[in-house]
């Protein structure tokens, strides 16, 4: 508990139940867990070549191998950062760890196939890519999945309850309130369709990306169809062809433009649901251990849609720094990359809060048809629309211009107004039933998802 209540940041304080799980993709510990897998399996793809010098390792040992990260335990990474403190660089101080253990396991004489002809990028930028893909496949792409769920669960039940539109805040032609919170189901359904195109890209090429390094110890090897057999095929990423040290990260900032274009969509619909609860058009379920405000007991506020809200634009606001700073690096690369990329799971815990947040805020709506139906009986004027509309069907003269002359900055419109003004048309009888069977609570047009 007081490591909680101590941490700077309520990411791993506050809210650290919530966001606990991305720990096992983002945390110190875990980024070196996943480094430590690249390593290995590189050492295992160099062993399955074979080079002349791994011939002799049994591929007996390469399951004791993957148990090393497999395994891998926090006193594990507390070595790890105890080698650190004198090389003063995290993937060497890996290195050097692991050439203990491959001296445990009798594997002393090759050791220095660890790490052979890398730079410290073709670690990292297989190993944060990694990271990012578990991380959005197994915590924060279902979690947005769940909300596409929910919001059509909720639309599919209120599909058919009409309520007034508003456009530019004002009384406007009547939609149903399942269609309106369909809008964002959609909305997000296309955008975690296109985040599906999005490959993780990975850089493997050695300190200026030529593999010059693996080409002057075996020129004969090539290294091209090596790597990119190992990165797309035991990794399951997609490795850039032509870099500098460090990967280009354009997919990356593609990556984290698209969680941007979601988090947006959920800030409209959370301040989309925050004004009809102020409409009265949701009630809230109450908790009665709840205080919705220390000192006016009747309020209950839409708490978990601020939360969201709130979280989701931080969220972006650290989005739109990865996606705007990675790509951008001096010559063959700078250290500015390194810095940044170690908060890519920030924001993913920010989503994460935001997301429950809104789950939570979705749970409690109850949809107040009272309040709903008289809007709708209050505001006969939106169906001046449909008769002016009809009235152009059957040619009569100038039939906007009459209705915008009857309604137009008007109150007090309502139905015995305008079928006193449908009596006075020269229509036929037939098109005056017509437009008098016209009401705000059928003129929804056509409501199909």
């Amino acid at each position: 508990m007081e490591n909680f209540l101590t941490a700077i940041s309520p990411v791993d304080g506050r809210y650290h139940s919530i966001t606990a799980p991305l720990s096992g993709y983002f945390s110190e510990s875990a980024i070196i867990r996943y480094r430590v897998r690249v390593e290995i399996e590189y050492f295992i793809a160099l062993c399955k070549i074979p080079l002349p010098q791994l011939r002799s390792v049994d591929k007996k040992v390469f399951p004791k191998l993957r148990l090393v990260y497999k395994n891998f335990q926090p006193e594990d990474a507390i070595r790890i950062k105890e080698i650190e403190k004198e090389t003063n660089h995290d993937v060497k101080a890996i290195e050097y760890f692991l050439k203990e253990r491959f001296d445990r396991f009798g594997l002393g004489t090759v050791k220095e196939f660890i790490h052979f002809g890398l730079t410290s990028q073709d670690i990292n930028n297989t190993a944060f890519p990694l990271a990012l893909r578990d991380g959005w496949r197994e915590i924060l792409g279902p979690l947005y999945e769940r909300v596409y769920t929910v919001l059509t669960a909720i639309s599919k039940k209120w599909q058919y309850i009409p309520m007034l539109a508003r456009t530019h805040g004002q009384p406007a032609s009547p939609t149903t309130v399942g269609k309106e919170l369909y809008v964002f189901a959609e909305r997000l359904a296309m955008q975690l369709a296109l985040m599906e195109t999005i490959p993780f890209s990975a850089k493997f090429g050695g300190a200026t990306g030529n593999f010059n390094a693996h080409h002057v110890a075996y020129p004969e090897m090539d290294w091209i169809k090596f790597a990119n057999r190992f990165v797309n095929g035991d990794l399951g990423l997609e490795r850039c062809q032509t870099t500098t040290q460090i990967e280009h990260y354009d997919n990356l900032a593609a990556f984290f433009d698209n969680i941007k274009r979601i988090n947006t969509i959920l800030i409209d619909l959370n301040r989309d649901l925050w004004t009809y609860i102020s409409m009265d058009y949701f009630k809230q379920k109450v908790n009665p251990l709840e205080t919705g405000s220390s000192t006016m007991p009747h309020k209950v506020n839409p708490i978990d849609f601020e939360n969201s809200e709130g979280n989701l634009g931080l969220a972006n606001a650290i989005c739109g720094h990865l996606s705007a700073k990675l790509p951008v690096s001096r010559l063959q690369r700078d250290l500015t990359d390194s810095t940044v990329l170690r908060n890519i799971g920030v924001p993913f815990a920010h989503a994460v809060i935001a997301c429950k947040s809104l789950l939570r805020g979705l749970e409690k709506l109850i949809l107040n048809e009272d309040k709903i139906a008289d809007d709708l009986k209050q505001n006969h004027a939106v169906i001046s629309e449909a008769i002016q509309t009809i009235l152009r069907r059957e040619n009569y003269p100038a039939p906007y211009e009459a209705l915008k002359s009857l309604t137009r900055g008007k109150s007090g419109i309502n139905r015995e107004s305008l079928d006193t003004f449908i009596d006075n048309l020269e229509i036929p009888e037939k098109i005056k039933t017509e437009l008098k069977s016209i009401t705000p609570e059928n003129y929804t047009g056509i409501i199909n998802f």
